[in-house]
């Protein structure tokens, strides 16, 4: 990414103190925290920019938390607007100058495709006294959907299936999106010309690098066609003959040069949830540890390590003593294997709950901050010590659920989910396990 074309800069924000409760009360308080930090009619105002003299200003966007950003662009804008933003089916929020398209996601469809094509028409033509404000958050890769030239909507859409199902990562999964896209990889800002851009992201990838929050609509990288086509291969990807022509070609470009007049703001990041909620634990009584925000890899490779320090702060008081809250972020994968229900968060639970193995005095709470874990109608579960003891009473088998991948079905039952719907923000997962003061050996 050219440093010359965009100007990086991250934003921070501060959670209300609340009293100190009982520990699951401890745990909703500081995922509630977590979200206030991140709500985009919080974090997007103090970052708008001036609008133009005389000029247009057109907005664009997409993802998860693109209309709650929209809705706080009406809020807050002097002067004239117009323009489109696409989000999840269920995610909108109630705009008047700016509208809202609600289209498909994990797997991209017709509506998302239309939705591209449409702000592809809004930018065109636009000229230096312009300003394009582009907002864009988690989810947009799936939602902003027009195939580049030679590929189908339904190849993208297959490709797309086989990387959520195989686990791919989230880095290596939208450079293949950026080559199979006509409007991602910078390619946005290529079309709107010599209009000044304004992008404003909130970031749902570990490392927080615009040019991977929804593919990048308006940030090049410096990936290749190639790139996006080895990653394919590497996880034994199907590739139709005519991705792979489009992927192969000798034309094939690298993502869209830059375009000079555009400015990147990241206006919230799972690091300003994750110190949120650490500011609230602290006023709750308890010592915060961020683990870190940007871990990655198999959600229940992820659970077995969170079990194993939870247990050496319970019963070493290492690396801090208890009462204590361990916290992270990033994003896990699932590779599916069976044929049950679930979503990242859950399954990190179930796997927690194993290598915890009825530890008392230990307490979890692990969502989706969009509100959707996966797939499903919960952003997450609540894990108790006497969880495996429940299961087992109810004849639940623990291992078994995991296998399945149905951790959904495992929390189900025992009445833990977590229902939030639609939040309308998006920094991806959040956990934080809860350490009760105890003896230790």
């Amino acid at each position: 990414m050219s440093t010359a074309a965009t100007n990086i800069q991250f934003a921070r924000s501060r959670a209300a103190p609340a009293p100190r409760r009982a520990p699951e009360e401890c745990l909703n308080a500081v995922f509630a925290a977590a979200l206030a930090a991140v709500d985009p009619l919080i974090v997007v105002p103090p970052f708008l920019p001036t609008p133009p003299l005389n000029g247009r200003t057109v907005v664009v966007g997409a993802g998860k938390a693109a209309a709650r950003m929209a809705e706080a662009v009406e809020a807050h804008w002097d002067g004239e607007l117009e323009g489109l933003v696409v989000t999840r089916y269920g995610h909108g929020s109630a705009c008047r100058r700016i509208e809202v398209v609600e289209a498909g996601h994990p797997v991209p469809d017709e509506a998302g495709a239309d939705a591209a094509r449409r702000i592809l028409d809004l930018v065109s033509g636009l000229g230096p006294g312009d300003l394009v404000l582009c907002l864009i958050s988690g989810g947009g890769s799936s939602l902003l959907s027009m195939p580049r030239p030679g590929v189908t909507l339904a190849e993208k859409r297959a490709i797309n299936r086989a990387l959520l199902v195989n686990g791919v990562p989230i880095g290596e999964m939208n450079c293949v999106r950026r080559h199979l896209s006509a409007i991602k990889g910078g390619r946005l800002a290529e079309a709107c010309g010599p209009a000044r851009i304004v992008t404003l992201v909130l970031s749902d990838v570990p490392g927080d690098d615009p040019a991977v929050v929804a593919s990048g609509p308006t940030i090049p990288d410096a990936s290749t066609s190639a790139d996006a086509l080895a990653i394919l291969e590497r996880y034994g990807i199907d590739v139709p003959p005519a991705v792979r022509a489009a992927l192969s070609a000798p034309s094939a470009r690298p993502t869209a040069a830059p375009n000079v007049a555009n400015r990147v703001v990241v206006v919230a990041t799972a690091q300003h949830a994750l110190e949120a909620a650490a500011a609230k634990a602290r006023d709750l009584g308890l010592a915060p540890l961020i683990l870190s925000n940007r871990i990655e890899g198999e959600a229940r490779d992820v659970g077995a390590v969170h079990a194993a320090i939870a247990r050496q702060v319970r019963d070493f008081g290492q690396p801090l003593s208890g009462p204590a809250l361990l916290l992270s972020g990033g994003e896990t994968t699932v590779s599916v294997r069976g044929k049950g229900r679930g979503g990242r968060n859950v399954e990190f639970l179930l796997a927690l709950a194993a290598g915890l193995d009825g530890c008392a005095g230990i307490h979890a709470l692990a969502c989706d901050t969009d509100g959707i874990d996966g797939s499903e109608d919960n952003a997450g579960a609540l894990l108790r010590p006497d969880t495996l003891a429940r299961a087992k009473a109810l004849g639940l088998d623990a291992g078994a659920h995991l296998e399945d991948n149905d951790a959904y079905s495992f929390f189900e039952r025992l009445g833990d989910l977590i229902v939030t719907g639609p939040t309308r923000t998006n920094v991806n997962d959040f956990r934080a396990v809860l350490i009760e003061a105890g003896d230790r050996a």
